[in-house]
């Protein structure tokens, strides 16, 4: 298969890297010095080289507000029967989008990142496949993982958003919180370290990947169960109450079974 990629972030140049070996691949980023390490694969200076390439499928690898914006400028360089595909970690508004645009689609969402995953064994991390997309797209993207050995979902649109809203935003906002009551002194705790650890890969990930996770338009229920939880503790802890706080540990150990 034929296919062309834009955007060399760390999921892009992944994915091109991953797909090199068993497909004729061109990339193409706005920062040509992205494109200097990869191999086997076509490095476009100019967008609008992807018209005589003619690709089956154009994943597109932007940040979620530069996806519509992207789709416009390629889409009339592509074949008519060209497959558009998306890695964005919320789908708010892609589905009519790409209804609108009447092409094939296959939606996907890698539920890893280079920062935090071992993208050398995916075994333990899983990926999303969006229910709607084109029977086409979704053997491929369906191939591609299995043989990574990820563990597959599949959910609708909306699903996807109420899924990662979940999985994603309560413990990025958790995370957040947590950094922001950082003060400059030296704890020993391993538990605190690993927290450090975590707060510190998460903050070096793309602003803009941030905030689409966190504005989700779900993402406020778990901002507010976040809260609610919170005012919870901190009234037990006021109150010193020993039997309350017992209830609470055990109701939590029965919530991560």
């Amino acid at each position: 298969m034929k296919i062309f990629i834009l955007g060399a972030g760390r999921m892009g140049s992944w994915l091109t890297e991953e797909l090199c070996h068993d497909h004729e691949v061109a990339i193409y980023d706005t920062d040509p010095k992205k494109l200097k390490y990869f191999f086997n694969v076509k490095r476009f200076l100019d967008v609008n080289e992807v018209k005589a390439f003619k690709p089956d499928m154009f994943i597109n690898c932007v940040s979620l507000q530069a996806t519509e914006k992207v789709f416009d400028q390629v889409i009339p360089l592509l074949p008519k029967g060209c497959i558009l595909s998306d890695i964005a970690s919320v789908k708010n508004g892609l589905a009519g989008y790409y209804k609108k645009t009447g092409m094939r689609f296959v939606s996907t969402h890698p539920m890893f990142g280079p920062t935090f995953g071992n993208v050398r064994n995916l075994s333990s991390e899983s990926a999303i496949i969006i229910s709607e997309s084109d029977a086409d797209g979704k053997k491929f993207f369906h191939d591609l993982y299995n043989a990574l050995k990820l563990n597959l979902y599949e959910y609708s649109f909306d699903e996807h958003d109420s899924v990662i809203a979940y999985s994603l935003s309560t413990p990025f906002a958790s995370t957040l919180v947590f950094a922001a009551c950082m003060k400059k002194i030296d704890v020993p705790g391993t538990t605190f370290k690993k927290h450090m650890e975590i707060a510190k890969g998460l903050l070096s990930e793309d602003d803009y990947l941030l905030s689409e996770i966190l504005f989700n338009p779900y993402t406020l229920r778990q901002i507010e169960s976040i809260n609610s939880q919170l005012s919870y503790l901190t009234h037990i802890i006021k109150d010193r109450d020993t039997d309350e706080m017992t209830k609470f540990l055990h109701k939590l150990r029965e919530n991560i079974k």
